[in-house]
């Protein structure tokens, strides 16, 4: 099999080729990540004599034709996905969610190559704490920020594809992922590099937001589920039952480093912050088979710890300049 992993220097796409890699040696990879701020070529160093590599745009419709020709499947991690950074400036989302997406959707109908897409749970807007809810496959879109929005307006291009075109698809809507590789600019890995560097960590709100967590590896384990056995046309919800607050989190995370459970500050929280997230993953797992490995969050966030403390020289590098960033976006939604 020959295969293109958008994205594939960004957090999840990377760790999917590693595993991809390791599991199945006979499937040729090629990866196509633009290395913006986000995507970073040391995470792919341990593998790289494996792996093709390609810099370049989603958006370009001449470089990804002459990839997609070639190739038997892709799988679309590539986007832009930080909340902070769309509040702040909604473009690039548009570009790489709406304008790349739709490039590559018209190179795999061109070619008639089998498509695998990678959302977000966010694109479902959020539940109430108190409720006992939690999205599925038929779950009203409701996104409340530019990022979600677009992770939505990206989804509803490949079912339009597939119904309209005849394009083999298939979507996975995933939540949370925690693990190795993660930018510091999201919350997990930021309040670890942050105890690390001596920062007190920042807690939006109250700390009562909800996610439900997932290590990255079981995300990928179930992508290559659904490659392998899903139905086309049909979307899969990816969860592992992890929710969390974000102030148990950090808390974890704090007492994982030998800090004090309340040493973190309160920071004013950002405008529509979602309230809580939950994936009900019952078609994935009883239709195609699939569990998640992690099921224990603790002993999952205390590898990711572990991992973070021993490469200092993976994400020093980002540091200094993401906390600037936040500054200047802090000051902006202020």
């Amino acid at each position: 099999m020959r295969l293109l992993v958008t994205g594939g220097a960004g957090f999840i796409g990377a760790n999917f080729v590693h595993l991809t890699v390791a599991e199945r040696p006979d499937v040729e990879i090629t990866v196509l990540d633009a290395l913006t701020y986000a995507g970073n070529r040391a995470s792919l160093a341990p593998v790289a004599d494996k792996i093709d590599f390609v810099e370049g745009d989603i958006a370009d419709k001449d470089l990804v034709d002459d990839l997609v020709q070639k190739t038997d499947l892709v799988v679309h991690f590539a986007a832009e996905s930080h909340n902070d950074n769309s509040l702040a400036n909604p473009w690039p989302f548009v570009h790489t969610n709406v304008i790349g997406t739709t490039t590559l959707l018209q190179a795999v109908r061109e070619y008639d190559v089998r498509y695998h897409h990678i959302s977000t749970d966010e694109v479902y807007g959020d539940l109430e704490l108190d409720d006992p809810a939690r999205f599925t496959e038929s779950t009203p879109y409701n996104p409340s920020s530019p990022y979600s929005s677009t992770k939505a307006s990206s989804d509803l291009l490949v079912r339009a594809w597939a119904r309209s075109f005849g394009v083999r698809a298939t979507i996975s809507n995933c939540s949370n992922n925690y693990g190795p590789y993660q930018h510091v600019e999201k919350f997990i890995p930021r309040q670890i590099t942050n105890i690390l560097s001596g920062l007190r960590p920042k807690l939006y709100g109250a700390g009562q937001n909800v996610r439900d967590w997932i290590h990255v590896d079981d995300h990928n384990s179930a992508v290559w589920t659904i490659i392998d056995k899903g139905a086309l046309g049909e979307t899969y919800l990816i969860g592992a039952d992890g929710e969390k607050n974000n102030r148990e989190v950090l808390e974890t995370i704090l007492e994982e480093t030998g800090q004090a459970a309340d040493a973190f500050d309160f920071v004013t929280d950002r405008p529509g912050h979602d309230l809580r997230y939950a994936i009900d993953s019952t078609k994935l797992r009883t239709e195609l088979g699939w569990t998640p490995q992690y099921v224990d969050f603790r002993s999952g966030l205390k590898a990711t710890v572990d991992w973070y403390r021993d490469n200092e020289n993976w994400w020093r590098p980002q540091k200094d300049a993401t906390e600037s960033g936040y500054a200047r976006t802090e000051s902006v939604l202020s």
